[in-house]
């Protein structure tokens, strides 16, 4: 197969990257930049520029865990897997889904 017919093989400058360390790098570079310890990777996606990112951070701790606050966080990655942004998405209590 030539490297045009294989999706992780493109000639985009993340050919050789797999996802498991795009999403390790996404994590620890939110924390590191934005002093916040990242919880589950609920989301990705590869993008023309790179990749983008949805990570779930417990914000405020509370007794029960069910009402701990917790934040939807949107990271942005170039295709080498260098953080070029993030975002909270939304806030929302642990326990509580969405309608």
């Amino acid at each position: 197969m030539t490297a045009t017919s294989e999706p992780d093989k493109a000639d985009d400058g993340s050919a050789g990257i797999p996802v498991s360390r795009v999403l390790a790098a996404a994590r620890d570079q939110l924390a590191e930049l934005a002093g916040l310890r990242p919880g589950s990777v609920s989301g990705f996606e590869r993008t023309p520029e790179g990749w983008t990112v949805e990570i779930e951070v417990e914000e405020i701790p509370r007794v029960p865990e069910t009402t701990s606050v917790m934040g939807l966080y949107v990271v942005t990655l170039d295709r080498g897997g260098a953080l070029t942004g993030y975002r909270r998405a939304r806030r929302y209590e642990r326990g509580r889904t969405d309608p």
